[in-house]
């Protein structure tokens, strides 16, 4: 069947209204896409959307156990990345009022080290749990407490002797006996060098904020109350004999004395310096002060004055407790040399070229 002439002309009038819109919608999407590439292009270049990071952990829970038994003890929750031993110990006191922090002590395993205050809880930490192991460290002290009270007690307890208490010495027989001048002497020299210590504990030395069992107080002051008893009792003893060279012995071991005390002075005066201590210390290098020359020869000079003090005062005196005491200290002083000195070299190396520790050319 053939189509009607207005049937056709129907067709022929939508094919040509459809091929107009379509030709129109196609002139439509290219204005849009040259719009949007002009845009993108004036734009500049496309920049990737950043990585996601993965969020660490804002709190860590820590649970505390007991060395021995390996029960816990309690949990403590909350802990920022950025708390320290000493915040996880303020919490643990809080949850256990029995415990002070001083006498607290964390491992992270049985038998391992005690963490230091410092250490925050991110660097030990391997998960968002943490387990730590308590052990009671008994009672505490603070390390300026110690030394105030090594100090303290020989100043004291010399001038007990050198008063010639009648509890300790006859009262005829001081009275009968005059004192021979090196007895004056060896009091002063005596006090000056404890009076020296307690005021460079107090405004020289950086203690340490840490503190130290009850028991090494009393070892302490028992080495030192003890040995200046024994020390007091010789030289202020109304029949002490003078040092068997007389005066010209006295006063080149005073002089010899003092020397040694002043800079042993000077010495930790620079040790405390700033750029002497913490992490990012430098070695201690001598200046225009004549006592600071001892750094060319040793690492350790602090030592080596001290040791030349007790020996100067034994000199001096001339008593078997002073020479037994210096003997001791200086066996001490030359064990902690040793360890500084090698210390010294890992850190130090470029600035510990032919240095001793603590005797010149010898040790």
């Amino acid at each position: 069947m053939f189509k009607s002439h207005k049937s056709l002309a129907s067709e022929r009038k939508k094919e040509l209204v459809f091929k107009g819109v379509s030709r129109s919608t196609v002139r439509n999407d290219l204005r849009s896409f040259h719009t949007l590439s002009h845009f993108v292009l004036s734009a500049g270049p496309l920049k990737s959307a950043p990585a996601l990071k993965h969020s660490k952990t804002a709190y860590f829970e820590i649970e505390i156990l007991d060395a021995q038994t390996r029960k816990q003890i309690c949990i403590v929750d909350k802990v920022r990345q950025t708390s320290t031993i000493h915040d996880v110990k303020q919490k643990f006191h809080k949850a256990c009022p029995n415990w002070y922090p001083s006498r607290i002590g964390l491992q992270l395993e049985c038998g391992g080290p005690f963490l230091k205050d410092c250490i925050t809880i991110q660097s030990v930490a391997a998960s968002s749990i943490i387990t730590l192991y308590f052990t009671d460290l008994g009672r505490q002290v603070s390390w300026t407490t110690v030394f105030l009270a090594e100090y303290t007690g020989p100043l004291l307890i010399y001038f007990l002797f050198y008063l010639r208490i009648s509890y300790i010495y006859d009262i005829k027989e001081s009275a009968r006996r005059l004192r021979h001048p090196v007895v004056h002497l060896a009091c002063f020299c005596h006090c000056i060098h404890y009076i020296r210590y307690i005021l460079e504990t107090l405004l020289v030395h950086k203690v340490s904020a840490e503190h130290t069992p009850l028991k090494n107080l009393i070892k302490g002051c028992a080495l030192y109350w003890g040995f200046t008893s024994w020390i007091a009792y010789y030289v202020n003893h109304p029949r002490y004999t003078p040092p068997l060279y007389g005066n010209r012995q006295i006063t080149i071991s005073a002089i010899n004395f003092l020397i040694c005390e002043a800079g042993n002075h000077f010495i930790n005066v620079i040790l405390a310096h700033p750029n002497h201590t913490g992490n990012n210390a430098c070695f201690p290098s001598p200046n225009y002060n004549p006592f600071t020359w001892m750094f060319f020869l040793v690492s350790c000079p602090n030592y080596t004055y001290e040791i030349g003090s007790w020996i100067s005062f034994t000199i001096m005196t001339q008593t078997l407790p002073v020479g037994i005491f210096t003997l001791l200290m200086s066996i001490q002083m030359s064990l902690w040399a040793n360890k500084k000195h090698k210390y010294y070299l890992k850190k130090f190396n470029s600035c510990m070229h032919r240095k001793s520790a603590i005797i010149p050319f010898l040790l």
